[in-house]
């Protein structure tokens, strides 16, 4: 009898140690090197924000990874390009895009009208909504239910522009922060009671961490395309129609030869690409 028991807690050890292991846990891998013939392809100048889980950031070890990251590599290899990666905050990605301190930004950039007046865009590499997300519990049965409330939101994104239409008029506080991930760090010191943000990236960098349990989404998703445009594409400058259709070619390519299908189940368990 002793030695069934000492094998059945064995036996729950080893399954609780393979459950816990760096393995079953791991962040998606950055991405593979090019291939060495890549030292001798065109430069294409990626501009990033590395605040922006599971999108965009970094690895422990300080590595570019992430959904966008992966797309990049992968478009740029299918277009024998050479991915130079350049970090940029958020709210000066179009005008470092528009002064050439790079060529592209792959970065969760929405397709708006207001975007398009200043810059061309690709056809859309991916879609999802975004969401208000309070403490759960509060009450809410639309923007005056956040009345006095101080919600973050990312300086420049669709999500500022969507809070400062339809919160901001309805008593809601908005504060505008330089980097996403800095909304979490002041919403977890009490300096905020929430954030307008895509609800794939919140629930990554947000909810689904311990700092993030004791809040929620309220209300309906957000797709109002006034605010959060056609689906997220590359910004490039105008004028760049030939770079603009290889790049259409590329986004082409990789859906049909199953790349984007195999770096998207890397990070999600639905269709990223939407309707």
């Amino acid at each position: 009898m002793k030695l069934k028991l000492f094998a059945l807690l064995l036996a729950l050890v080893s399954s609780y140690a393979v459950a816990q292991s760096p393995a079953a846990s791991a962040s998606p891998p950055p991405p593979a090197a090019q291939p060495a013939q890549a030292a001798n392809w065109p430069v294409l100048r990626v501009a990033v924000d590395a605040t922006y889980k599971p999108f965009t950031y970094k690895t422990s070890a300080g590595q570019l990874t992430g959904f966008d990251v992966h797309i990049a590599q992968a478009l740029c290899n299918e277009m024998r390009r050479r991915c130079v990666f350049v970090e940029q905050v958020w709210d000066g990605m179009i005008p470092g895009l528009l002064a050439r301190k790079y060529d592209v930004i792959i970065s969760s950039m929405s397709i708006t009208d207001e975007r398009r007046r200043v810059v061309d865009f690709t056809d859309k590499y991916y879609s999802t909504p975004s969401g208000i997300v309070v403490r759960t519990g509060t009450p809410f049965t639309g923007p005056a239910s956040l009345r006095g409330m101080r919600i973050g939101v990312l300086k420049g994104s669709t999500q500022e522009r969507f809070a400062m239409s339809q919160l901001r008029p309805a008593g809601a506080i908005i504060v505008p922060y330089d980097a996403q991930n800095q909304v979490y760090l002041d919403i977890q010191a009490g300096r905020l009671d929430g954030t307008v943000a895509d609800r794939v990236e919140v629930t990554a960098g947000f909810l689904n961490r311990p700092e993030g349990r004791a809040f929620g989404f309220v209300g309906p998703e957000l797709r109002d395309r006034r605010y959060f445009g056609d689906g997220m594409g590359i910004a490039l400058r105008k004028g760049r129609d030939e770079l603009r259709t290889e790049l259409n070619n590329a986004i082409r390519a990789i859906r049909a030869n199953g790349v984007y299908d195999r770096i998207a189940r890397l990070y999600f368990d639905f269709d990223i690409y939407g309707d």
